[in-house]
């Protein structure tokens, strides 16, 4: 009687054994993840621009330059080493929008979107996830205060928020520019283009240009440069933040202290900036001083409104005194609110150390604002986002001075724009050799991906520690 045996079952292949190693490590670390996906995006946009179609002239874009584009396009920076306004074809032109939608988003939040509408519900990895993106303290242990930034359970509420946001507020500004790009003088099928296309990238505070005179051409339109400020705001106080304001329109008090800290603070330096512009350019000729002086106030709030990652001009920013120049390192390295589309260390970071300083000077244990105390921890992850964002900064500067050689206020200029992906340039960008660009396309990215992010991933800050060491004061100041 012949007995009946099993077909014996092989193993997983060493391939898939790998494959889900590796997926068991991104798992258990979502700041990894975020730099895996962040790489893998750029260099999937490099390609598409070193194609042929992506040109105008029909041939392949250079490695470097492809890879500088891909990371300032998904970093949503702005910098460019080509001329972003002929270089690139309808093609490659539909590959930048494409990808600032997606690094303006986060790719976090963007890949639990897809999610949700796939499955039409979100796990529970999925919405730490995206409440990450929304929130740096989530990647430390101990209490988190949800309350000011994003609750677990409102994830799905935040991302369909981020979504129908970007899509309401680019279609919308979109809209409302076509009628001044008309009388600019441009054909109507290719004022359509560029009405959204600078929507897109005034939302998600790239500061691309579809035409190569910029923005010369509406110098002097106050309707147009008003909805390009308010589209470079809108993108740069949060995703959180729009919801709340969405939300709770009418009853301002019930805001969270984050929404609070968030606006009060651009706000002031917002105006700050402005006022600082107009004292130092009012008698420089080649920037504001030729204009009366309701135009140069005007011109000086909108070129402040761009420090926070806007990316757009209207005077030449080479031409601007040294002073200016380090008004605008400090301005950028700022940025804008956190969960947004702009870059920085955010408003809420200097907030955090302001408050500190305030609370050391009056004696005080705790920091308070809006009849909140603000936890320890918060405080310590401001602080490490400051010295990691000055680090990446410091290094990248010293690289960049001993391959360019040019003078130490345009290169900190560039480097700082970089890593606050915001866009302004010295004019360095389009000079540097192959070297430069790859130090200037890593701090892009660096700057993106976030200082928090960078510190998680590279010191395993998941790590616990079971004791304590004894206690001592070092003398500080």
């Amino acid at each position: 009687m012949l007995e009946h045996t099993e077909p014996l079952r092989a193993g997983p292949s060493p391939a898939r054994r790998r494959a889900a190693q590796v997926a068991a490590v991104l798992r258990s670390s979502p700041s990894r993840l975020a730099i895996l996906v962040f790489l893998v995006l750029v260099f999937v946009f490099t390609s598409l621009f070193m194609t042929p179609w992506a040109a105008a002239d029909g041939r392949p874009t250079q490695f470097s330059d492809a890879l500088f584009t891909a990371a300032s396009v998904v970093c949503v920076t702005g910098l460019a080493t080509v001329d972003m306004a002929t270089h690139w074809s309808v093609f490659g032109k539909v590959v930048i929008v494409v990808g600032t939608q997606i690094g303006a988003v986060g790719v976090l939040t963007f890949a639990s979107i897809l999610g949700l509408v796939v499955t039409r519900r979100l796990g529970l990895r999925a919405k730490l996830m995206a409440a990450g993106d929304s929130n740096p303290l989530r990647t430390h242990h101990g209490a988190v205060p949800e309350g000011q930034a994003v609750r677990l359970g409102e994830v799905g509420t935040l991302l369909a928020t981020v979504a129908v946001s970007t899509l309401t507020i680019e279609v919308a500004v979109g809209l409302l520019l076509l009628p001044s790009v008309l009388v600019a003088g441009y054909p109507f099928w290719t004022a359509v283009g560029d009405a959204f296309y600078y929507a897109a990238m005034a939302f998600t505070n790239t500061g691309f240009s579809p035409n190569a005179e910029g923005l010369t051409p509406f110098a002097n339109d106050y309707w147009f440069l008003s909805l390009i400020m308010v589209a470079v705001v809108a993108g740069s106080i949060g995703f959180p933040v729009i919801r709340t304001i969405t939300k709770q329109f009418r009853t301002p008090r019930r805001w969270s202290l984050h929404v609070k800290l968030t606006l009060v603070t651009s706000a002031v330096l917002l105006v700050v900036g402005a006022v600082v512009y107009t004292g130092l350019e009012a008698s420089n000729k080649a920037t504001l001083g030729d204009a009366g002086a309701g135009h140069t106030a005007f011109q000086a709030l909108f070129f402040s409104t761009m420090t926070r990652s806007g990316g757009f001009a209207t005077i030449d920013v080479e031409q601007m005194h040294g002073a200016s120049l380090l008004v605008t390192d400090m301005l950028m390295f700022i940025g804008g609110g956190s969960a947004s589309t702009a870059g920085g260390i955010k408003v809420t970071t200097l907030a955090v150390l302001f408050l500190a300083a305030v609370a050391e000077a009056r004696g005080r244990r705790s920091m308070e604002a809006f009849g909140r105390r603000i936890p320890s921890d918060v405080l310590r992850v401001a602080v490490a986002v400051v010295l990691w964002g000055a680090t990446i900064v410091a290094v990248a500067t010293i690289t960049l001075l001993q391959i360019t050689r040019d003078s130490l206020d345009r290169v900190l200029f560039e480097v700082i724009s970089a890593f606050a992906t915001c866009g302004l340039s010295s004019g360095i960008s389009a000079e540097l050799p192959e070297a430069g660009k790859y130090v200037l396309a890593a701090t892009m990215f660096l700057g993106r991906v976030g200082t928090v992010t960078i510190a998680a991933a590279l010191a395993a800050s998941q790590a616990r520690q079971l004791f304590r060491r004894p206690e001592e004061r070092p003398i500080v100041g």
